[in-house]
């Protein structure tokens, strides 16, 4: 679980194609204090397993379904990633809870100056937008941010200059795509909005079961 406070901007030291899936290593030098083996760090908003690492980079195996999913898949060499240690028990959520786990990939559609902020626009399909909420949360590329505009095919969210100096979001050009996690919140209310109560769960196992089914 994170928090979508990035703690550190990395870069892509190496990429190693496999069939349909990838092996990266990032450098880096934060996030490496007090890491072990199976540590998880959020890559762009991406939750990778460390699988190796060293004084100044981790690597992390990026298995197929991630590289349908997310835009790890766009990455080169010396590319900017925001990156973030798992959040610890008792450590304080200064943004909003953000599992790792990806809901889809947007677009940003273009930038906006105002006085000290900048206004992203980023158009997302519907099976995202229905989670996006006028003042809820969303994380973009792991950047947890408040949803100041939506519509029926964009949102909007404005970056202060502490954001756009510790994230790669202000990097990017429009075209450019971005990770995307809804608030978890909207998800669960969904599943328990539109549970099926007719559903029965399968009936114990009983004496009378058995005989009924031949076994006795």
């Amino acid at each position: 679980m994170f928090t979508g406070l990035v703690e550190e901007v990395g870069s892509i030291h190496s990429i190693t194609k496999l069939q349909n899936s990838s092996r990266i290593v990032i450098n880096c030098s934060k996030v490496l204090q007090d890491l072990r083996l199976g540590d998880s760090i959020s890559t762009n908003g991406v939750c990778l397993t460390v699988t190796k690492f060293d004084d100044s980079s981790f690597t992390a195996d990026v298995m197929t379904e991630t590289m349908r999913k997310t835009n790890l898949k766009d990455l080169s060499v010396k590319d900017k990633v925001n990156l973030e240690r798992a959040l610890r028990v008792g450590d304080r959520l200064g943004g909003h809870l953000v599992s790792g786990h990806i809901d889809g990939v947007g677009t940003i559609e273009g930038f906006k100056k105002e006085d000290i902020a900048v206004w992203i626009s980023i158009k997302a399909p519907q099976d995202i937008l229905k989670y996006i909420v006028y003042k809820g949360s969303v994380a973009i590329d792991g950047v947890s941010l408040t949803v100041a505009y939506v519509d029926e095919s964009i949102f909007k969210v404005s970056i202060i200059p502490h954001t756009k100096d510790l994230t790669t979001l202000l990097d990017k050009n429009v075209g450019d795509s971005v990770n995307l996690e809804c608030d978890m919140i909207g998800k669960y209310v969904e599943k328990l909005m539109n549970f099926n109560s007719s559903y029965k769960p399968k009936q114990d196992i009983s004496v009378d079961f058995l005989k009924e089914n031949g076994f006795l």
